[in-house]
């Protein structure tokens, strides 16, 4: 007989509500439980699933395998932490908390538990659009990669029905965080760490106490320069990647998304010739069809299952695409000093063995 895992998820909005559908469809996976502030204090929804109104209820009263952290970000390492604590194989939304400190709590309690699996939620890896790009890259068949422009905004840091995203204490950051942190995981699976970084960041349109614009211009060690625009000034929403290699371009443009503002999702892959002119041959392909959500989720439910390490998503990525978001905070001097941040992460945590 198949193997069935219990499901608890903390945090029912509309992300929690989305990860449920994927979850549902998994044959191994069961949704037993849910928790949400909305939810008048315990009992049994119309499917017969339990639901709380706190992860810790749930937690205590429930016995489950897996946890999904569908959470604000000031609570969402807190509860990844709890359900570690507890045994439970557990995936979590990005980003993984306010700041670098709230992911190094949590690796603390992981390697407290190495039979357990810790998935973070970086969705955008697993789009159509951005597994071509990466499936050319690493082939070398446009040579290596020279330099990236991206740019991902929308019109304003509010979504869905919640204006928790403009409140520092409760999200830590603004678009960055809370958007812009998918390009730059993108631009580092694309192109590595990068070692050298300057920053522009403004919240000079909405006026909140977080970032309404981040532009940051970055270098790794072995040359490849990416430009950065995170915006919550974009009134026409844009998803678009330029990507130059040696022999060519590859460029992403358009996302989809639920929101379906950001157009068709498609990926040009460019051949540069001799004697193009400029005007090289190019290839466009439309990718119609977002799987993003269910393959994260079979892949963590993989792991899990069959014991298997995490890749994408682990908590090492996760700490590296976020103390990549704290440097962009702090290359700029003014607002590294208006909010007081930083961007160290205690060498133990990123060279375990120095910590022996």
């Amino acid at each position: 007989m198949k193997r069935i895992l219990n499901v608890g998820i903390a945090g029912y909005g509309v992300v929690g509500q989305r990860r449920r559908v994927h979850i549902d469809r998994h044959s191994q996976l069961r949704v037993t439980a849910l928790c949400d502030r909305t939810f008048q204090g315990e009992g049994l929804c119309e499917d017969g699933v339990r639901f709380y109104d706190t992860p810790a209820r749930m937690l205590e009263a429930e016995t489950l395998d897996v946890l999904f952290v569908c959470l604000t970000n000031d609570v969402a390492a807190d509860v990844t932490i709890a359900g570690l604590s507890k045994g439970l194989h557990t995936f979590c939304e990005k980003p993984p908390g306010r700041d670098l400190e709230d992911i190094v709590r949590v690796i603390r309690e992981e390697r407290l538990h190495p039979e357990l699996k810790l998935k973070y939620g970086f969705n955008h890896r697993y789009h159509d659009s951005v597994r071509k790009a990466l499936a050319i890259i690493q082939s070398g068949e446009l040579g290596r990669v020279l330099n990236m422009r991206g740019v991902y905004g929308k019109s304003k840091i509010i979504s869905f029905t919640s204006d928790w995203r403009t409140k520092r204490a409760l999200a830590g950051g603004g678009i960055l965080l809370d958007q812009g942190i998918h390009m730059v995981d993108m631009m580092r699976l694309f192109a590595g760490d990068f070692a050298e970084i300057h920053s522009f960041i403004s919240n000079g349109f909405w006026n909140h106490n977080v970032e309404d614009n981040a532009y940051a211009l970055m270098r790794t060690a072995s040359g490849v320069v990416a430009f950065l625009h995170s915006s919550a000034t974009q009134w026409r929403h844009r998803f678009h990647l330029d990507i130059t290699l040696s022999k060519g371009a590859v460029i992403l443009s358009g996302i989809l998304s639920g929101s379906k503002s950001y157009g068709s999702e498609t990926i040009t892959i460019v051949r540069a010739g001799e004697d193009d002119g400029g005007d090289p041959e190019e290839t466009t392909m439309r990718c119609n069809k977002d799987n993003s959500w269910r393959d994260e989720i079979d892949e963590f439910a993989q792991a899990v299952l069959q014991d298997q390490l995490i890749v994408n998503g682990s908590s090492l990525e996760a700490l590296k695409t976020m103390q990549m978001v704290s440097r962009i905070y702090c290359a700029d001097p003014d607002w590294k000093a208006r909010y007081n941040l930083s961007d160290l992460v205690p060498p133990d945590i990123l060279n375990p063995e120095e910590g022996a």
